[in-house]
């Protein structure tokens, strides 16, 4: 008898600690967060003061309440001047399109929007390659491809040139070369290559995502593992910079290979652009 009442206390221990277990799990994995950041450069004009960029990566098909609902209500109070999607609003290894449009159509009815590819855009057949591009379009996106559109407010203007995951391969050969007299925003997948980034010339500020905060996120350590960077990464989240060239890293919105997230909430940028002259 005894025997039995041990082994039932240990399943109610064993199931109650499966249920503690999967409450956090989903609230580590499904609470959005805001993390802001102001840029300021001397190229940006009185104009472009407060002028808000919304900067989200890494979807993976990840989904917010019906129709996407619980996201775009809180990137609709962000009030962002554009948006722009840094790749990987797909999955390779479960590949949901219809999901990803899902979410690209209600980011352009907020705001203009911007995207470039990820590592698994470039993953899928060529058929779901030329679905998803078309429509990304068709939802009212721009896909920048290696090219480059002037972004103007009030007259002020700047650059904003999306950089193909593929071409990251070498930057210098295969993306647009910037001018110096405007400011450049960048747009390109993968963190690690900010020396590629810094040495391409102009990029004032470069967008990216790819490294999922780590995805694994330890007290007072920090990220523990990152694509293409390995065990103890350095671009994980966060600003950077080298040389003339500063660099945010969204800790991305969904997963990948690991379906689970340790205290490294999905993460939605606000970055506001600030003039000097208006200081």
């Amino acid at each position: 008898m005894k025997k039995k009442d041990n082994l039932k206390k240990r399943l109610v221990i064993y199931a109650a600690a499966a249920v503690v277990l999967f409450v956090f799990c989903s609230w580590q994995n499904n609470t959005l967060t805001v993390t802001e950041h102001i840029y300021k450069n001397e190229k940006i004009s009185d104009e472009l003061d407060d002028f808000t960029i919304v900067h989200i990566s890494d979807l993976h098909n990840k989904n917010f309440g019906k129709e996407q609902k619980r996201i775009a209500e809180k990137i609709t109070e962000l009030a962002p001047d554009i948006i722009v999607i840094t790749g990987d609003i797909v999955d390779s290894r479960r590949t949901n399109i219809p999901k990803a449009l899902e979410f690209a159509e209600k980011a352009a009815e907020i705001a203009d929007t911007y995207y470039v590819t990820g590592n698994h855009e470039h993953r899928l057949d060529d058929e779901d390659f030329e679905k998803l591009m078309n429509g990304l379009e068709q939802t009212g996106v721009k896909c920048l491809t290696d090219e480059s559109v002037d972004i103007e407010k009030n007259g002020g203007s700047f650059v904003l040139s999306g950089f193909d995951d593929e071409s990251l391969v070498n930057i210098e050969y295969n993306c647009p070369k910037l001018a110096a007299d405007k400011l450049n925003v960048v747009l390109a997948h993968e963190p690690q290559l900010i020396e590629d980034y810094s040495n391409h010339g102009n990029i004032d500020l470069v967008l990216t995502g790819h490294a999922h905060g780590g995805q694994f996120r330890l007290l007072f350590i920090g990220a523990v593992y990152a694509p293409d960077q390995g065990i103890n990464p350095e671009y994980t989240e966060g600003m950077h910079k080298m040389g003339d060239t500063s660099m945010i890293v969204s800790r991305g919105i969904g997963n990948s290979a690991l379906p689970v997230r340790l205290f490294n909430f999905p993460e939605i940028i606000k970055i506001t652009l600030k003039s000097e002259k208006a200081d």
